[in-house]
């Protein structure tokens, strides 16, 4: 996915992330104002909303860029992805960063466990995506078995549960249930028949519908260039859901993108065999 969108400005938090929810380096009081044309403008708190999520009151699509790991281009040797979620003006709302174990990253590669955290544009940490490592899990057949069904955790603000993303039994189209914080299904996710993993595949869509089958949104896969899609893993993927949806919702939402984008585009090698 593209590092940088259409606004110029720097696309992540100044400084590295400490892990508690802040990143490390002071920001100072000039930043937020060289960054307001390129930065969302933080909403007034909501009643009921988890803090942080005030942003996805008002907005109807959120567009991920995964960061180009230049490391990983030219090594192969797998690194923490990075994300800029950006509404559709180009303003970004929000940054994610991988936070998982070195070797399992290079033993497992897009099967391994991780937790996304995803901050604010002041570097405050509004929400988690945790996926557990699963030896068995992947295939779509087995998945009835929750052994055996990839699942993302969503919870914001972090250690609140808000609601999972889970895999559904299916015998041949991905699907997917959005559950909430009691584990009843709240949405369905269904992907394309035959999922295309190569640098030559155009966009590709994830049907977003409520229980009863009706349609109100999509995830989709969006074409990132043929040079950035043969020689990277980096995606880029745009969420579409009703404006009024439950704030909760979108969040999980938004946390499906990466269960999505590790199912089924992380590995570089699927690009240049295609």
């Amino acid at each position: 996915m593209m590092a940088n969108g259409g606004g110029g400005g720097q696309a992540m938090p100044p400084g590295m992330y400490e892990g508690n929810g802040n990143y490390k380096g002071a920001m100072s009081d000039q930043e937020p104002q060289k960054k307001a044309g390129s930065w969302m403008q933080k909403p007034t708190v909501i009643p009921g909303c988890p803090p942080g999520l005030e942003y996805l009151t008002q907005v109807d699509q959120i567009l991920v860029h995964q960061v180009v790991e230049l490391l990983e281009a030219f090594t192969g040797w797998e690194t923490k992805n990075r994300y800029v979620l950006k509404n559709t003006m180009g303003q970004q709302v929000y940054y994610a960063m991988e936070d998982s174990d070195l070797c399992m990253r290079q033993c497992c590669g897009p099967t391994r466990g991780f937790i996304i955290h995803i901050t604010d544009n002041m570097g405050q940490e509004v929400m988690t995506v945790t996926r557990k490592f699963k030896c068995c899990a992947g295939c779509s057949w087995f998945s009835c078995c929750s052994l055996c069904a990839y699942e993302v955790l969503i919870e914001s603000p972090p250690g609140n549960h808000i609601g999972t993303v889970r895999q559904d039994c299916s015998p041949w189209q991905p699907k997917f249930s959005i559950r909430d914080s009691s584990g009843q299904k709240a949405l369905l996710i269904d992907g394309p028949c035959c999922v295309c993993q190569g640098a030559w595949c155009c966009e590709q869509e994830f049907i977003v519908k409520t229980t009863d089958g009706q349609e109100i949104g999509k995830i989709a896969k969006q074409f990132s260039g043929l040079i950035k899609e043969y020689f990277t893993d980096a995606d880029n993927f745009g969420v579409q859901f009703p404006l009024d949806l439950e704030v909760k919702m979108k969040a999980c939402l938004v946390g499906a993108v990466f269960l999505i984008d590790f199912m089924f585009f992380e590995n570089e090698s699927n690009n240049r065999n295609s």
